[in-house]
């Protein structure tokens, strides 16, 4: 099942993706796709999309999961990502913290921060937790995902790497964390950790990976993440990049305003996202 929050911004109405690829209505099942919808056990219910209502209207995706308390990223998580930004690849998951407030649409645009410079890009597969879950075994994750998405890991490089102190100052800004367009349950998905992954910048391809290339993979970073936090429903993880950012180019290369970005992984869906500036209050 493909699951959409559409509509204006903070005006998101819960819809499914039925097998003609239409929006449908589905605000008579569920409130929202948040914690609480997932917690009820809503998605091992069966209902029959095409008898949902369809929407018509022009449609803006907003973030596929609404409500999110905890959004947690794995640093490092591909061997060939680390070796470009001349790190070694980590024994044990590097993890940091991404603004919930950052989490915006798909196509939404991304600002960037005043007085930026080097804003980059990372393509990443993102967990959405479905039950809570505490100390879980890796072979128990499967049961605690509600599915998975695209999320695009925006970046700050000056922020996160150039500064003392914690990554998540480059990690955090308002709208660097698109998430969509869909939700997709694990039964649509299969095993995650074959899944293709790819961003291109203007037209050009830039990042070309797959999950098979994980050093940690998917399961594994479910219950280990559990071991030092009590994950909730609706909790995102996005679990790292494949190589080709601009951090990695030589010379490095960085986004500015009017930069188009595209993005997608397989099964999960594509983006699309313009750079902007930030407004001035």
């Amino acid at each position: 099942m493909k699951l959409v929050r559409y509509g204006a911004r903070n005006q998101e109405r819960p819809g499914v993706i039925d097998a003609e690829g239409n929006v449908r209505d589905a605000s008579s099942i569920v409130t929202d796709w948040n914690g609480a919808a997932f917690a009820s056990g809503v998605l091992q219910k069966n209902f029959d999309a095409a008898k949902l209502p369809k929407v018509n209207d022009p449609i803006r995706f907003g973030a596929c999961v609404g409500g999110t308390r905890n959004f947690i990223a794995v640093g490092l998580n591909y061997a060939d990502h680390a070796a470009e930004s001349g790190l070694k690849v980590p024994s044990e998951p590097v993890l940091f913290n991404k603004a919930p407030s950052c989490i915006v649409g798909a196509n939404d645009d991304v600002l960037l921060p005043p007085g930026s410079v080097k804003m980059d890009w990372e393509v990443e597969l993102a967990v959405v937790i479905g039950q809570p879950a505490s100390y879980i075994s890796e072979k128990d994750a499967p049961k605690f995902i509600a599915g998975y998405c695209v999320c695009h890991d925006v970046s700050e490089r000056e922020y996160q790497i150039e500064g003392s102190g914690q990554w998540m100052k480059g990690k955090g800004c308002p709208t660097f964390g698109p998430l969509g367009p869909w939700l997709v349950t694990p039964d649509e998905v299969g095993d995650p950790q074959n899944l293709a992954l790819w961003l291109a910048v203007n037209g050009k391809r830039m990042q070309n990976g797959s999950t098979k290339t994980m050093v940690f993979g998917v399961y594994f970073l479910v219950a280990y993440i559990s071991r030092f936090m009590a994950l909730e429903p609706g909790d995102v993880i996005t679990t790292g990049t494949p190589p080709g950012v601009g951090l990695g180019m030589k010379p490095p290369q960085y986004l500015k305003p009017g930069d188009v970005m595209e993005l997608g992984v397989e099964k999960l869906g594509s983006q699309r996202q313009t750079v902007r500036e930030t407004p001035v209050r």
